[in-house]
C-alpha cells in the first residue's frame, strides 16, 4: 500500500481539496479565480503523496513545502473571496480553521525532516 494513503495529513488535504472545488464550482468565478483556486487545492495532497515517495529527507521536506505553501495560496484566495461577500463569516471561519489544522500538520512533518 502507498504510506500516504495511511497519512492523516494527507486525507485532511483531500478533503479540504473537496471544499474547496466546491466552492469554485458553487460561487460565481471567473475562470482565472476558479482555476486558481481549484489548482492551488488539488497541490496539497498531490505534493504530500509525492514528497512520501522520495527517498531524502530534503527532497521529502520540499513538497512538503511546497504542499504548505499552496494552501496559504488557498487561504488566500479565500479571504479574497470573503472580503468580496462571496463567502460569509461562518464558512471563512470555518475553513481557516481547518486550513490552520493541516497547516500544522504540514509544518510538524517539515520540522521532522530539517
Amino acid at each position: 500500500m502507498f504510506k500516504f494513503l495511511k497519512l492523516d495529513v494527507y486525507n485532511s488535504a483531500k478533503i479540504f481539496y473537496y471544499k474547496m472545488f466546491e466552492i469554485s464550482i458553487h460561487l460565481k468565478l471567473n475562470n482565472y479565480m476558479k482555476d486558481q483556486l481549484s489548482r492551488a487545492a488539488f497541490s496539497v495532497p498531490l505534493n504530500i503523496a509525492e514528497g512520501t515517495g522520495k527517498f531524502s529527507k530534503r527532497d521529502q521536506r520540499n513538497f512538503f513545502v511546497i504542499a504548505r505553501a499552496s494552501l496559504f495560496e488557498c487561504i488566500a484566495i479565500i479571504d479574497i473571496l470573503a472580503g468580496d461577500k462571496r463567502i460569509n463569516r461562518e464558512d471563512y471561519n470555518s475553513i481557516i480553521n481547518e486550513a490552520e489544522g493541516l497547516s500544522r500538520q504540514l509544518y510538524t512533518m517539515i520540522g521532522k525532516l530539517s
